[in-house]
């Protein structure tokens, strides 16, 4: 048996992409773009991939918090200051806080919340939340795609590694189970 990674990224990959960029993202579209390097996957559409799933995922949480969002947020009992100064600058900076929530770590999940709740509209939150995407998206594609520059040799050597560590893997497990097996014929038998 043979596993190419290699394989499985060009086949999946950019449904995994899309996938992870629907919550959280910014390891998935690091590794995007290390991909893109390796010519495993294409950089333009890893960039496109990644920022289609950003602003599917953060306009599904948006229309959540615009119809659930007072009851969800209630439940964040230790971050109610939080959530209030989040609404501040919902509502004093409306452009930077749909663009950078992205950005803000603690706030990527429960961001777009905040914001549906706030009832800022849904043409203004899609508009900024489509730059904010697209600019995410850029910037850590980007980012794996220079680091793959430093990754791509220690990606290659763990390539060969895997291999000979599912072969090890196998062989433990397999000693293992023998041995598990071994023993319990031994205490059936007494």
């Amino acid at each position: 048996m043979h596993i190419d990674v290699n394989t499985l990224i060009s086949q999946y990959g950019y449904w995994a992409l899309f996938i992870g960029c629907l919550a959280e993202g910014e390891t998935f579209t690091l590794l995007g773009g290390v991909a893109a390097h390796e010519g495993l996957l294409h950089y333009g559409w890893v960039v496109l991939v990644a920022m289609c799933g950003g602003v599917l995922g953060d306009t599904a949480l948006f229309f959540i918090g615009r119809r659930y969002g007072e009851p969800i947020l209630q439940r964040f009992k230790k971050h109610q200051q939080q959530i209030a100064r989040a609404n501040r600058l919902i509502r004093k900076r409306p452009v930077l806080f749909v663009i950078g929530v992205r950005f803000m770590y603690g706030l990527r999940i429960v961001g777009p919340i905040i914001i549906g709740a706030s009832k800022l509209s849904p043409r203004k939150f899609l508009l900024f939340n489509f730059i904010g995407a697209a600019l995410w998206a850029v910037i850590f594609v980007s980012l794996g795609y220079l680091g793959g520059q430093v990754i791509a040799p220690w990606l290659h050597q763990l390539d060969h590694h895997l291999k000979h560590l599912f072969w090890l893997v196998l062989a433990a497990a397999l000693v293992w189970g023998i041995r598990l097996a071994v023993k319990h014929r031994q205490r059936r038998q007494r």
